[in-house]
Order: structure tokens, then sequence, then C-alpha cells
């Protein structure tokens, strides 16, 4: 499969994800850019959770991402890779990074995480959100070393913030993202997903990952506090949305039944404006 690289495609693709305000207030090459990566990474994304394939078919189709992956970068035929080409070649994006994104993919695929010790549950993060942010902050045009502070926390605090919102549904798909740790020090019995979501002492394991976020939020909103060179717009929006979800999820806390806290989209294009207009 191709999948259609115009501006139009790419852009049509993102339009019903929350960081669309955020990339559709930038210029022009580096919003298509950011269309480019964001639509990559939605289809590995929906190889690694399709419900329907067979794990072998899974791990072929992210298998075949990375040959395309490694020949745009060669020189040769890029395959489906012609989607981010055009990005790779404006903003020098680095290959280790898709590669990481597809690492991360493939640890869903291998096999359903659940209760996976901090470790590794941090490296999964770090392919599947941190890498991600390292590709957008080198088209944001950020320093190399802020640029990859701000991934680094960033990534982790929204990542972390969507495992913590997104119990329910991730035990339905038999995945469980919560630290081995912090289950186990609240005393929770690691049998089954459901079972576990079902835990009232979930709570406390939740809330010790979510001192994690908060404390990754606290050290990207410092980078971008210190307004370092790049289109910031993006990542400072990201963090005004999602760190008021991450303190709401608090108060409500996470024993069951947990009600799921949603991005107010409306919310979402007032905060973009403000942050343009005072920018």
């Amino acid at each position: 499969m191709n999948p259609d690289a115009t501006p139009a495609a790419l852009q049509a693709q993102v339009s019903g994800s929350s960081f669309y305000a955020g990339m559709r207030v930038l210029p022009q090459a580096e919003r298509e850019a950011m269309y480019a990566v964001y639509g990559f990474c939605r289809i590995v994304d929906d190889i690694a959770d399709d419900q329907q394939g067979n794990p072998a078919g899974r791990a072929a189709a992210l298998e075949e991402w990375r040959r395309d992956i490694d020949a745009l970068y060669a020189g040769e035929d890029p395959g489906q890779a012609s989607l981010v080409a055009r990005a790779v070649e404006r903003f020098r994006l680095d290959r280790a990074d898709f590669h990481a994104v597809i690492d991360g993919m493939a640890m869903d695929v291998e096999q359903d995480i659940r209760w996976p010790d901090f470790a590794t549950l941090d490296l999964y993060c770090d392919r599947v959100a941190s890498a991600v942010g390292r590709l957008s902050v080198k088209i944001f045009g950020m320093p190399e070393g802020d640029g990859k502070l701000l991934a680094h926390h960033l990534g982790r605090a929204l990542q972390f913030t969507n495992i913590l919102r997104d119990i329910d549904e991730d035990a339905g798909i038999g995945r469980v993202y919560l630290a081995r740790e912090h289950l186990e020090a609240a005393g929770v019995s690691l049998t089954t997903p459901e079972a576990l979501a079902n835990d009232p002492k979930v709570d406390a394991a939740a809330r010790t990952l979510a001192v994690h976020a908060q404390a990754h939020f606290k050290e990207a909103q410092a980078i971008l506090k210190r307004r370092p060179p790049g289109h910031l717009i993006a990542p400072r929006l990201m963090a005004a949305v999602y760190s008021p979800i991450l303190d709401r999820m608090q108060t409500q806390g996470w024993a069951p039944p947990r009600r799921r806290i949603k991005v107010n989209k409306t919310a979402l294009i007032f905060t973009a404006l403000r942050l343009w207009l005072f920018r």
C-alpha cells in the first residue's frame, strides 16, 4: 500500500486529532511535514492495534514499513515511506526515530503488554511518544539540546496521561500499561486485565504513575518557558490541554467505575488561538 502523501490527503488524515489545532497554525512546510509524520504514526499504530489481524501478519506489516524507511534513506524506492520523504529531506529527520516508533508498535504486537516493569514501560513510552517528539522538534526548528529534552519530557508526560485515561479501553483489548512495581505496591493482584481494571486498589498504582507524569510536565513547561527558538505553539498547546486532564483525573481518582475525561475540542481551539495571539 502506498499512502496518499498529497497535502490535502494528509490534512484529512490528521483533522480528527486533538493535535490538529496545534499543527494547523504552523507555516506550510512545517505543517505538511507534521501531517506526514502524524500519518506515518497513525498507520503503524493502526497495524499494532488491529485486533482482527493475526500477530504474524501485523509484525510483517511493521517490518515492511521498516524496510521502506531504510530504502528511503538509502535513496531507493521508498514504497510506503514516500509518505514522509519530503519531510525527511527538508528537515533532516533521523531514521532512528522512525525505527523507534516501529519498535514501540512491535512491542504491542509481540504480545499484549500487561503490567510491564517500569523500565520497560519507560522504554515503550520513549518509542511511541518521545521518538515522535524528536521527529517533531526538528520540524519545529528547535535547537538540538532543548528539542531532545522537550521530546523526552513532554512525550512521556502525554503518554503517561493517555495510559491513565485509557485503563478501561486498554483492559478491553487485553492490555495493562500500568507498571508492575506500582501495582504490586498497591496490593493489586496481577490476574487478568479485566479483574485488575475492576480492583479499587488500582487507584493507588495510577496515582504513582500520575506523579511521574506531573514531573515530566513540569520539566517540559520549564523548557517551554525559556522560549527556545522554534515554532513552539504545538507543544505549548499539548501541554496546556493535557496537563489539566491529568489534574482532573487526579481529582476524580481511578477507582472503578471510571469516567473517561475527554479533550474539549472548543476549549482546545480557543487555547490554540490564545497561544497564537500571545506567542
